[in-house]
């Protein structure tokens, strides 16, 4: 198998395993939504850990660490990721799992906002009409809720934050998310220890299930890493829409969450937004790519 075929293939094994995560938390919908992080957090942290110590990869955790910058960025993305962690698990068991998966189809743009703020990007013209799409598709859905969908743009904006933080701290993925992990371990393993002497008993798969929450957030987290080396940003770029799309798709047929003819055109909308912007990106990719070597 080739470079970009592994790349394809780890990178697709990820995304599916995102979109299906809302079948793992609905299994945890008796656990309240704050246990249910705490326990994510515990797991995630001492997997993480076990694997950075395998992989021989000290040397970047204790170079992270010395770095001032870089620990001010640990903080901060520790804070962001919990925020988005905890809004999507009570999201998924709270019946909005329609409105989680808006808050990843509208992300990229989120990101892409960003990028122009804070980083002073410029964006190309055509760039500017998802954008204005996504905003216009956000309206319709406030006035056919009657409010803002703010499970979506909490998930798109703090997870847009945390790939900017990411970004400036120059952290990698795996060693970024054992530090972040390793920040809160001591205060989710408090709240566990809180909340076990007055939580009602639970039976053992449900033990089970929180404990996988370690190695369920974390071997997507493993795929993605390995598929990002080995294929095109853009390529990353369009497999990204996958999850959100299955995490829909969820929603609509499996929990029978109502989409409704106020609600659809506000995704129609975000959705036509998201395939102009692949388009785009997609067709300066090809513009950018090398020509062949005449044979």
């Amino acid at each position: 198998m080739t470079q970009a075929r592994q790349g394809i293939f780890f990178a697709t094994g990820a995304y599916l395993l995102w979109g299906f995560f809302p079948i793992y938390w609905k299994a945890l919908g008796q656990v309240p939504a704050g246990e249910v992080l705490a326990h994510r957090i515990l797991w995630s942290c001492l997997f993480l850990a076990g694997f950075l110590l395998t992989r021989t990869r000290r040397a970047h955790v204790l170079a992270a660490l010395r770095n001032r910058r870089a620990r001010l960025g640990i903080a901060a993305a520790a804070l962001l990721i919990s925020v988005n962690w905890l809004t999507y698990i009570w999201a998924v068991n709270s019946g909005h799992v329609l409105e989680s998966s808006l808050g990843y189809f509208i992300n990229p743009l989120f990101s892409v906002l960003l990028g122009v703020l804070v980083l002073r990007e410029r964006l190309r013209p055509l760039q500017w009409i998802p954008l204005a799409l996504a905003a216009l598709g956000v309206l319709l859905l406030t006035l056919a809720q009657g409010r803002l969908p703010w499970i979506a743009l909490t998930l798109a904006v703090s997870f847009s934050l945390y790939g900017l933080v990411k970004k400036t701290t120059a952290l990698g993925s795996l060693t970024g998310q054992a530090l972040e992990t390793a920040l809160l371990f001591l205060p989710a393993l408090g709240w566990i220890l809180l909340q076990t002497p007055s939580a009602p008993p639970r039976p053992a798969p449900i033990w089970i299930l929180l404990v996988c929450a370690g190695p369920v957030t974390a071997v997507p987290l493993l795929l993605f890493a390995a598929g990002a080396r080995r294929i095109p940003l853009w390529q990353t770029g369009l497999l990204q829409y996958l999850a959100p799309s299955l995490q829909f798709m969820l929603g609509v047929w499996l929990y029978h969450e109502e989409l409704g003819p106020g609600r659809l055109p506000g995704f129609l909308l975000v959705w036509s937004g998201l395939a102009l912007f692949a388009a785009e990106s997609l067709w300066r990719a090809r513009l950018r790519a090398p020509l062949p070597a005449d044979s």
